[in-house]
């Protein structure tokens, strides 16, 4: 069977309405020497703002991003288009520019369990082990026992602290229950800044994973003032089976190889888009196996547990400081639990699925799957970032 391909064209990729969205990413441009230019979206082309901003964590520390990007012309790239065409690593021409995650020196963190159903799917796995096997037996008893009540529970409520003490004596209180319905959010490190992958690039599993999955994700850019700027798509890679089998596993199961992909662009905040469109957000998600295999899903923002600023204001305050800002994945409600292969044992990834993160407002962030230690190794960080735009006499 011929597996499926990676769909990079732009009226799949942009935003609906991108002739009035202010996009802004990351391109490698070849040259001497290569390096990595901050690009905005005009029209069918893509602009190098570099010489205004030579990293996107100083673009979005503008006092108006926008403005500043509206007022510097910049130097041509090439098609969009092309380089996008460019970006996929089957098709991918060295000697012409292609599309990098959208970030660069920004912390990579994430919220987990903000979603009633992702709360209830990581108690499953804790009560399973990280067992796909167990998990469908898991899956009956805690929605019987508990799904019901979580529905309606405010995260840090009088109510919720009255479930918790319920759900105590009943034996049935959970790590995942204490940050998806206490006071306080789950945030952590979800990979390191400058480790990111983009639009058609490859995402990685690590090889010993067994019930992995994607986690289709809004990611806010937040400066380093504690202002949300713009969002972008985010795929929060995740090992069902490492995180099962102990919390403590939380960073084998999340931060690997490849496994945090941003994109396309970041939609900056303006008159067209702001805060309250990301609270009405719809995200889909499609998953193409080499298999025939096909799954859907969605994440839509209308049932998120903490607003999405209120997530915010847990991560960057007085008790902790991001000076290059960072970008926040918000959690998702999306968990599979559709049979793949055997009845019983739910979804999994398999090497060459095509994973397609789409919302109207933001465009497309399309990947392929492979593992970690075959993706491409990350090998340009911040110390190799700076030499750079040194060399290119950018800072």
């Amino acid at each position: 069977m011929d597996r499926p391909e990676l769909n990079l064209d732009p009226e799949e990729i942009l935003p609906d309405d991108c002739e009035q969205a202010v996009l802004a990413g990351r391109v490698w441009r070849p040259g001497t020497p290569a390096g990595p230019s901050i690009a905005v979206v005009r029209g069918d082309e893509l602009r190098d703002v570099s010489h205004l901003a030579p990293t996107m964590a100083e673009l979005l520390q503008h006092d108006d991003p926008v403005a500043a990007l509206w007022a510097h012309e910049g130097e041509r790239i090439g098609a969009v288009e092309d380089i996008l065409e460019n970006s996929a690593p089957d098709r991918l021409d060295p000697e012409q520019p292609f599309l990098l995650a959208p970030v660069d020196l920004q912390a990579l963190k994430a919220c987990g369990v903000t979603f009633v159903r992702s709360t209830l799917e990581r108690v499953i796995e804790e009560h399973a082990k990280g067992d796909p096997a167990g998990a469908e037996a898991a899956r009956a008893m805690i929605d019987r026992e508990i799904g019901a009540e979580l529905a309606s529970v405010k995260p840090g409520s009088e109510e919720a602290e009255r479930l918790k003490h319920v759900l105590l004596d009943r034996g049935l209180w959970s790590q995942y229950l204490e940050v998806g319905i206490g006071p306080d959010a789950e945030v952590f490190t979800k990979s390191q800044p400058m480790s990111a992958v983009g639009a058609g690039a490859e995402i990685g599993l690590h090889p010993d994973s067994v019930w992995s999955n994607p986690e289709p994700e809004l990611v806010l850019l937040v400066n380093a003032d504690g202002r949300t700027v713009g969002a972008t798509l985010g795929n929060d890679v995740n090992l069902r089976d490492f995180e099962g089998r102990s919390a403590l596993l939380l960073g084998r199961a999340k931060d690997n190889n490849a496994s945090c992909a941003m994109g396309p662009f970041i939609r900056l905040f303006d008159d067209h888009f702001g805060v309250d469109d990301i609270r009405t957000l719809e995200i889909t998600l499609t998953v193409e196996g080499p298999d025939g295999f096909r799954m859907q899903g969605r994440n839509s923002l209308r049932e998120i547990s903490r607003d999405p600023l209120d997530l915010v204001a847990q991560t960057i305050n007085r008790n902790h400081q991001y000076p290059d800002g960072l970008a926040l994945f918000t959690g998702t409600m999306f968990a599979p639990v559709e049979d793949r292969d055997l009845p019983g044992l739910g979804f999994t990834h398999k090497p060459g699925d095509i994973v397609t993160i789409a919302a109207p407002q933001l465009g497309a962030l399309v990947n392929r799957v492979t593992t970690s230690d075959k993706a491409a190794p990350w090998v340009f960080g911040a110390g190799a970032l700076m030499r750079n735009l040194a060399a290119r006499r950018l800072v």
